[in-house]
């Protein structure tokens, strides 16, 4: 059965800078927020919009190795951004369907406010996947966030 997690944060980045970090340079920042999570993430098929697939390469502290993402949805004018995973990763623990995506809203100069919706499948029925999705798209945005500002975005 699908489910759905919806959740939101507001990030003290301006939507221009927040919305190039998180859909346009996905390979080069998520290693460097995500060091002990994320070793690499190459692209293997794209242009790096609609389409395009990610690989990530997982660090030791991350139970699985690899996960393959694809963009399946891309809209620069709105601000949205939507992944799914394709193969390996969160498809080798209980999920047989995984997406998130991420809505990108204007609040101020310097703030936006960031919808995140996960919409996944469970082999194992209801757990606390819902918690755990969220929650760690949240804890990315935060680390995120934290790296931008460091940077004076």
């Amino acid at each position: 059965m699908r489910k759905e997690a919806n959740t939101q944060t507001k990030v003290g980045v301006g939507i221009e800078a927040f919305w190039k970090a998180l859909a346009k340079d996905v390979t080069v920042l998520t290693p460097t927020v995500l060091p002990k999570l994320v070793k690499e993430v190459e692209v293997i098929e794209g242009d790096g919009g609609l389409g395009t697939v990610f690989l990530f390469h997982f660090g030791s502290d991350v139970p699985m190795t690899y996960q393959k993402e694809k963009i399946v949805d891309f809209d620069e004018s709105l601000h949205q951004f939507g992944l799914q995973v394709i193969e390996g990763g969160h498809l080798t623990i209980g999920f047989s369907s995984y997406k998130t995506f991420f809505q990108l809203t204007a609040t101020a100069e310097t703030e936006t406010l960031i919808g995140v919706k996960v919409i996944y499948e469970t082999e194992a029925g209801e757990t606390l996947a819902h918690v755990k999705t969220t929650k760690s798209a949240l804890a990315y945005i935060k680390l995120l966030e934290d790296y931008l500002l460091r940077q004076g975005s």
